[in-house]
């Protein structure tokens, strides 16, 4: 017998945010709100176990949305994986990355000042932990959360950008969310990983309606591949 889902809440925040539109293949330019696969992300950073699965719910947006533009250096490649396997089997070889060779400018259209409200169901899987009940994840969560614990540190759409993180417990006594509605267009919903060598992204019709965006769930007609 499936165990209720129970909803946790998050508050995340930070000076600045990238959630990155993939449609831009060179610049980075951000959605304008936080999208469902990075609050998810910030949620497994505090906690994720095999017999846990986390249902982004509904996002609410606490400050103005504001913008920046940025000119950066970055690296123009990654090590190749081919030659990390091969320092792998012979015990040595050279991975480094000189970054005055390679070297690139990029510029990037980022979010600037930013807070989100998150909520977010915990899904109990008993058949990945028998022996345990669902109320054992939702008091780990809990107590990480409320001590600011994590196994790594949540970061705001790229991992640069860090965030705080606080757990919302009495909503009654929290800041309503901006008084704003927007249409924000198609958004990622989510990485498909039923290929795990290819995944693939999904998608829904996102709508700012008085600071809240709500997301449907994964297998709804309203996420398309």
């Amino acid at each position: 017998m499936r165990e209720p889902m129970k909803t946790h809440c998050l508050e995340l925040f930070g000076p600045w945010a990238c959630f990155t539109r993939p449609e831009m293949k060179v610049e980075r330019v951000s959605y304008d709100v936080m999208t469902p696969s990075a609050a998810r992300a910030c949620f497994e950073a505090i906690l994720w176990k095999p017999a846990i699965r986390w249902h982004v719910r509904r996002i609410e947006i606490l400050k103005p949305i504001r913008w920046i533009n940025l000119r950066r250096n970055e690296v123009a490649s990654v090590v190749s994986a081919r030659n990390v396997e091969t320092a792998m089997k012979n015990g040595q070889g050279d991975l480094a990355l000189y970054i005055e060779d390679d070297r690139q400018q990029r510029a990037g259209l980022f979010l600037r000042d930013v807070a989100y409200r998150v909520h977010a169901d915990l899904e109990f899987l008993p058949a990945r932990d028998p022996e345990a009940r669902a109320a054992k994840y939702h008091e780990m969560f809990e107590r990480r959360a409320s001590k600011g614990q994590c196994v790594n540190q949540p970061y705001l759409g790229t991992r640069e950008f860090a965030a705080g993180f606080r757990l919302v417990v009495d909503l009654d006594a929290e800041p309503r969310p901006i008084d704003e509605t927007r249409d924000l267009g198609f958004m990622l919903h989510d990485l498909d990983f039923s290929n795990a060598t290819d995944p693939q992204p999904r998608f829904f019709r996102a709508r700012m309606e008085q600071g809240m965006v709500q997301i449907p769930a994964w297998n709804s007609a309203e996420v398309r591949g």
